[in-house]
């Protein structure tokens, strides 16, 4: 069984590499992920029930369906998906920048 070097595919973890080099990856992984799932808390919780209410004055054009029902039905689904696809194309381009390969 081989051992495989940690270091080839963490930048953190790379001799060479400068000392916030990981912690820069890191904040900026994190980053992306606060700003993610606030935006998904503000479509889920705010537009299926907070503001439902006042989106039900809006109907979707050829449904009829109320806006705040369909947030809370379909949307925030939607935008669940969108936002996972965001994440994605956001950590592998922060990946890239940083050098970190996956296997």
């Amino acid at each position: 069984m081989s051992e495989t070097n940690p270091s080839s595919t963490n930048p953190s973890l790379e001799p060479s590499a400068p000392a916030g080099a990981g912690r820069a990856y890191w904040r900026r992984n994190l980053r992306y992920l606060v700003v993610l799932l606030l935006v998904w808390a503000l479509v889920s919780f705010g537009c299926g029930i907070v503001w439902a209410d006042a989106l039900n004055r809006v109907r979707l054009p050829g449904t009829g369906f109320p806006l705040g029902f369909w947030f809370a039905q379909q949307g925030a689904i939607y935008a669940f998906l969108l936002l996972i696809v965001a994440y994605v194309v956001l950590m592998n381009r922060l990946d890239r920048a940083h050098g970190v390969l996956e296997e």
